[in-house]
């Protein structure tokens, strides 16, 4: 049986990656350890809690005696490495929580594993099937032009403090590999979406606000564009590159579904008026769109090659993104107790100070 240390699983992408596991893998053993900030929501993960081969460790992966702790108790093999400091404007307004988070907690895990894995500085490993898959973004590549694709070697080019802090800690974790020889594996996502996605990311705001009858935060002239990518397609891509991705190689994992931000909100707004009804006062959701000051440095265009890991390991998205916006819509109506719950008043805190009170 696998033991996997699993960090800031109780997140969007690591809370879906722990359900999907342990449903359809039985011989892994998940060890979650989440510092539950404010995206950290243990109530994502109440329906396995109890699962015997699962077990949750509240904690900071920048601690390393608590790390140390979990590596030798647990026997861990495998480190699936989710946790990080991920929306952009939290960024641009507190980038020190980033660079370390993001940065020093890769380190503190690098080294945790280095000690546990490796039997000394030559980079020998004490046992086989050792691996650290360390779970990254598209945007550390920079930004795109009106054509071309972000592919492995690409060069990076990060423009805000969260994408230099993950183009930081990849870099930490490839030294590790041409180092040490520490057995590591780097994949490069794009943009995810899903159920369990905190609201503060733009699919879940605009279902929120559309929802409430509020007004729909457009950046710019909402067309920016982003290559969306299913979650439990994500999740498969991050097993699929864990069981057979070459050592020291990176994976870009893409949905191959480009699209502007506006094309987001007008499926959304058109999705619910389908589902719930127009407004009150009987327009559409689209008259809430409100376009507001852009980003500083908002990167343009995105798009992930995902040739090398369909090629290479048969890996490829299974859900198109018609399919996906309805299922993640549905979600979202479906559990309205949930969205309660997460946006509690330090969200709307946040909220208000990014685009006002309206």
């Amino acid at each position: 049986m696998k033991r996997v240390l699993i960090t800031g699983g109780c997140g969007f992408i690591g809370s879906n990656f722990i359900r999907h596991t342990l449903k359809h893998y039985p011989d892994y053993r998940l060890i979650n350890l989440d510092k539950l900030t404010y995206a950290g929501n243990p109530g994502n993960l109440t329906d396995v809690e109890n699962n015997p081969r699962y077990r949750f460790v509240k904690g900071d992966i920048c601690d390393n005696d608590l790390v140390g702790k979990i590596f030798a108790e647990e026997q861990i093999d495998t480190v699936i490495h989710f946790a990080a400091e991920s929306h952009v404007d939290r960024s641009i307004t507190g980038p020190a929580e980033f660079v370390q988070t993001n940065i020093m907690g890769t380190f503190n895990l690098l080294e945790a594993a280095r000690e546990a894995w490796l039997k000394d500085a030559t980079g020998k490993a004490s046992g086989t099937g050792c691996r650290f898959l360390h779970v990254s973004t598209d945007e550390v590549y920079g930004s795109l032009g009106q054509t071309g694709a972000f592919q492995e070697t690409t060069s990076y080019d990060p423009r805000s403090p969260y994408s230099a802090s993950k183009a930081s800690s990849d870099h930490l974790v490839s030294a590790y590999f041409h180092t040490y020889g520490l057995p590591v594996l780097i994949t490069n996502c794009s943009n995810n979406y899903g159920p369990y996605q905190f609201p503060e990311k733009l699919i879940p705001l605009i279902v929120n606000n559309a929802l409430g009858g509020r007004s729909l935060p457009v950046y710019g002239d909402g067309k920016n564009v982003r290559d969306w990518l299913y979650v439990i397609d994500h999740c498969e891509a991050i097993l699929t590159v864990l069981q057979n991705g070459i050592v020291g190689e990176t994976y870009n994992i893409g949905g191959n579904s480009e699209k502007q931000n506006i094309e987001i909100v007008h499926t959304i707004c058109d999705i619910l008026d389908e589902k719930v009804g127009l407004l009150p006062d009987g327009k559409n959701r689209r008259t809430l769109i409100t376009y507001v000051k852009d980003r500083a440095g908002h990167d343009r265009r995105y798009a992930i090659d995902a040739t090398k890991i369909r090629t290479q390991l048969g890996w490829k998205p299974k859900v198109n993104f018609a399919d996906g916006m309805r299922r993640t819509v549905e979600w979202y109506l479906n559990n309205k107790v949930w969205i309660a719950s997460v946006t509690d008043g330090s969200y709307r805190e946040y909220y208000e100070k990014m685009y006002g009170k309206k």
